[in-house]
C-alpha cells in the first residue's frame, strides 16, 4: 500500500505543544511565533521533518498557518478546510477564516498595544514578510528573524529526506535539459539578469529532468538552484542523493552541498531574479538590493506542456481509467452497509498497481461516504473509516504517479437509493462541468475570468462551493502546479498545452458532499462557422474518461447541448476504454455509459 490510514495527529496532543512553544515565547521575550505549513523550499507539500503545524496543532491540510500568540493561538485556513479544521484541533486553537481575515488585522486585534512576533526567516516567503510588514506600520507590532521555536521542543522531529534522485527519460519529458537550460538562460540575458534562484523543487525537476522522492505522492527532492545567465546552473543537492547522475546532469550542472546556498547567492553579482511569491525571506535578505523581482524562470515553461508531456499524460489517463473502472465495477456488486471507505481506497490502489508504470499515488485517496463527503480533502483514518450506507453519496477523488503523466479524477458515486435532493445538487455540479467542458474563450483570459462558467448553474439555485474551480497540474511532477489556475485569484492567462482540473463541486455539513473532476489540456479552438477569423480563441480537450454516474442526474435538468455533451463523452469512454477491459468491466461500462 502506497496510502496508510493511521492517524497522524490527535487534538489532544496539541495542548502540551503549544505550552511548550510559550515557554520559549517567554525566554525570547517574544509576544507570539508564526508557524506556516511550509518549508525552506516553498512548494506545496512538505516532508514529515516539516510538518511542524499539524505537530503543532494537529490540523493537516495542505494549506493554511497557526499565529501562537502568549494566550490566543489562531488557526488559519481557507474555505477547504473550515470543516476539517473543526474535527482536528483542540479547544486551545481558534480557527481564523483565512484569507476573509487577514494575518495582520488579527495581530492588530489581539495585540493592540503591539510586540514582538517571531518567524523563521527559511519558511516565509519573502512576499509575505513584505507585505505582512508594510500592513502592520504604525501598530507597533514588530516581526523579528529568529530560530524555529518549534524545532526547540519538538523532541522526536525526523530527519530530513535523503532519498536517491533518478533520472527522467528524454521520450517523456520531450525536451532534454541542456535545451531548457539555454532557452531559460537566454530570457535571463535579454532581461539583463545575472542569474536566478529557484527554490520550488518540482521546478528544479523539470529543468534538469530528474525526479525525486523525498516528499510522499510527489516525485520531487529537496535542493536549490542558482540559473546563471551564461548557461551554467549551480544545484545545491545532497552528493548523496546524486550518485550515477553525473553524466545525465552534464558539465554545465555543478553539484554543492545544501549548506553552502545561501553563501553563494550572497556572492552574486549584478541583477538576480527572483519569484517573491516563493523565495524564502532569509534568500532576499541576503541578496539585498540586487533582487529583482522576475517570477521563478521555470514555472511557465513547465505549464505549457510540450507534444511529449501531452501524449505521455493522456496514454496515463487512459490506463488509469481502467484501474477507476474496474474498481466501480467492483464497487457496484457490493451491497450497501457492506464496504468501508477504507476497502474502497484499498481496493483501488490494488487495480492501479497492476500497471507497471505506477511509482506512487498523487495524494492520498479521498473516499468520504455521507457526511463525511462535505469534508473536501478528507483522509479516511482507522478512527473515522465508515460504511458506505444505503442512501449515501460516495466522494472518491484519487490518482496516480505514473512515468509518463500524473492523473487526478473524482467521482461521485450513489451507494444504494439516493434523495432527490442530492441528486438534483449532483445534476447542478454536472450542468458546471460540462459548461466548462464546451467553453470556448478568448487569448489572454486567466483562470478568474472564466472560473464562474462552473459555478452558474449552482449560483442560480443559491448554492456554490469554498475552492477553485481547477487546479494545474504536472507531468509525473506535483499534482498541485502553478501557476495556472481556474480560482477567483489566478491573474495568470491561460496558454495552450497547460493541463487544469475541471472539478466544480458542491458541500453540506453533516450531510454529503458532491465533486466531479476531469483533468482538461488547453488547446486552439478552431473558427467557427461564422466566427471572426482575426479573433484567437483558446478551448479545452478532456484527458479524463470513466463513467458520471447516471443514477444521479435529473435528466430534465440537463439541456439538449448538455445530454449531447454527456452522451458524446460516454461514447467516446467506451472506444477509448472497453477494448482495455476485462469482460465483467465491459458489461458494466456498457451499462453505465448508455445514453440518458
Amino acid at each position: 500500500m502506497f496510502q496508510t490510514f493511521e492517524v497522524t495527529a490527535r487534538p489532544e496532543q496539541g495542548p502540551p505543544r503549544l505550552a511548550a512553544l510559550r515557554d520559549e515565547l517567554a525566554r525570547e521575550g517574544f509576544q507570539g511565533f508564526l508557524i506556516p505549513r511550509a518549508d525552506a523550499h516553498q512548494g506545496e507539500y512538505v516532508a514529515p521533518r516539516d510538518e511542524r503545524l499539524a505537530w503543532l496543532t494537529g490540523f493537516t491540510g495542505s494549506a493554511g498557518f497557526c499565529a501562537a500568540l502568549t494566550d490566543i493561538a489562531g488557526v488559519f485556513i481557507d474555505g477547504r478546510y473550515r470543516t476539517q479544521v473543526k474535527a482536528q484541533v483542540a479547544e486551545d486553537y481558534t480557527p481564523v477564516p483565512w484569507p476573509d481575515v487577514s494575518l495582520s488585522a488579527w495581530l492588530k486585534e489581539q495585540l493592540p498595544k503591539g510586540g514582538k512576533v517571531g518567524f523563521d526567516p527559511w519558511l516565509h516567503a519573502a512576499g509575505q514578510i513584505s507585505t505582512a510588514q508594510k500592513e502592520l506600520e504604525g501598530s507597533g507590532i514588530e516581526l523579528i528573524r529568529c530560530d524555529n521555536l518549534v524545532d526547540r521542543v519538538w523532541a522526536d522531529q525526523p530527519a530530513p529526506p535523503m532519498k536517491p534522485v533518478r533520472a527522467h527519460p528524454l521520450e517523456f519529458a520531450g525536451e532534454s535539459a541542456e535545451s531548457k537550460i539555454k532557452r531559460l538562460a537566454g530570457e535571463l540575458q535579454r532581461a539583463d539578469h545575472l542569474a536566478a534562484v529557484i527554490t520550488l523543487p518540482d521546478s528544479i525537476m523539470w529543468l534538469l529532468n530528474i525526479r525525486g522522492s523525498d516528499i510522499a505522492y510527489n516525485p520531487v527532492a529537496h535542493g536549490f538552484a542558482i540559473l546563471h545567465a551564461d548557461g551554467r546552473v549551480d544545484l545545491f543537492m545532497a552528493a548523496a542523493k546524486l550518485i550515477g547522475l553525473k553524466d545525465h546532469l552534464g558539465s554545465k550542472v555543478a553539484q554543492h552541498e545544501p549548506e553552502g546556498f545561501l553563501a553563494a547567492v550572497a556572492t552574486l553579482e549584478g541583477k538576480v531574479q527572483v519569484d517573491p511569491g516563493t523565495v524564502p525571506q532569509i534568500v532576499a535578505d541576503a541578496l539585498g538590493d540586487r533582487m529583482v523581482a522576475g517570477g521563478d524562470p521555470c514555472a511557465l515553461p513547465k505549464a505549457r506542456k510540450n507534444p511529449a508531456e501531452i501524449a505521455g499524460t493522456a496514454e496515463a489517463h487512459l490506463r488509469d481509467a481502467v484501474a477507476v473502472v474496474d474498481l466501480l465495477c467492483w464497487l457496484d456488486a457490493q451491497a450497501p452497509g457492506t464496504m468501508t471507505e477504507t476497502q474502497v481506497v484499498t481496493k483501488l490502489e490494488e487495480s492501479r498497481s497492476r500497471d507497471n508504470a505506477l511509482q506512487d499515488i498523487s495524494f492520498d485517496t479521498i473516499a468520504g461516504t455521507g457526511p463525511n463527503g462535505a469534508i473536501m480533502h478528507y483522509r479516511v483514518t482507522e478512527d473515522t473509516d465508515s460504511r458506505l450506507e444505503d442512501g449515501h453519496l460516495l466522494v472518491l477523488d484519487s490518482g496516480g504517479q505514473y512515468l509518463d503523466g500524473t492523473t487526478d479524477i473524482t467521482r461521485t458515486i450513489a451507494i444504494g437509493d439516493v434523495r432527490d435532493e442530492e441528486k438534483a445538487c449532483f445534476t447542478r455540479v454536472l450542468k458546471g462541468m460540462i459548461a466548462m467542458s464546451m467553453l470556448r474563450w478568448p487569448v489572454g483570459l486567466a483562470g478568474r475570468d472564466i472560473e464562474c462558467v462552473a459555478r452558474l448553474p449552482l449560483w442560480l439555485a443559491g448554492q456554490d462551493f469554498n475552492h477553485g474551480v481547477g487546479h494545474g497540474v504536472g507531468t509525473y511532477l506535483s499534482v498541485h502546479e502553478g501557476p495556472q489556475r481556474l480560482s477567483r485569484v489566478s491573474h495568470v492567462p491561460l496558454e495552450p498545452g497547460m493541463i487544469l482540473s475541471n472539478e466544480p463541486g458542491y458541500y453540506r455539513e453533516g450531510a454529503f458532499g458532491i465533486r466531479l473532476e476531469n483533468l482538461v489540456v488547453v488547446e486552439k479552438a478552431p473558427t467557427l462557422p461564422g466566427g471572426d477569423d482575426e479573433r484567437a480563441m483558446l478551448t479545452w480537450r478532456t484527458l479524463t474518461y470513466v463513467p458520471i454516474d447516471r443514477r444521479l442526474i435529473v435528466v430534465d435538468m440537463l439541456t439538449r447541448e448538455e445530454r449531447m455533451w454527456l452522451n458524446t463523452y460516454h461514447s467516446e469512454v467506451v472506444e477509448k476504454i472497453r477494448p482495455r477491459l476485462g469482460e465483467a468491466a465491459q458489461l458494466w461500462l456498457d451499462a453505465a455509459t448508455a445514453p440518458v
